[in-house]
């Protein structure tokens, strides 16, 4: 399984963007989404989560701006941000926990490189 993100760039505070994760290989099996964020001298964060079932979670700190789907006929998922302020700066990770039809966990798989997303005041 490979997953490849996209989307971060540079925006003004109140602005938005919309990250994308392709994910290849998973040959059937469903997953969950999940993006991750790391700001620099700070810990990684959950900051949204997707199931194949449609269970969403999302950090408190962007609830109500930032909205996850995806696209099951292509594997893709988004991440739409809106409303972006200066504290969502951070490179951007999508991960997929893949799961067997039977609902077995397989492993969990990360885009390799993470996609930036700076916010300016």
């Amino acid at each position: 399984v490979q997953l490849q993100a996209s989307g971060g760039g540079l925006v003004q505070a109140g602005g938005s963007l919309r990250l994308s994760c392709a994910v290849f290989g998973r040959n059937q099996r469903s997953y969950i989404i999940g993006w991750y964020r790391q700001a620099p001298g700070k810990a990684r964060e959950l900051v949204a989560r997707l199931t194949s079932g449609g269970q969403i979670y999302y950090a408190d700190s962007v609830k109500g701006r930032f909205t996850i789907s995806r696209n099951n006929a292509e594997d893709t998922a988004y991440l739409q941000m809106n409303s972006l302020k200066p504290e969502d700066t951070a490179v951007y990770y999508c991960t997929a926990e893949i799961y067997s039809p039977s609902g077995t966990y397989i492993d969990s798989y990360e885009a390799g490189q993470g996609t930036q997303v700076t916010v300016s005041s």
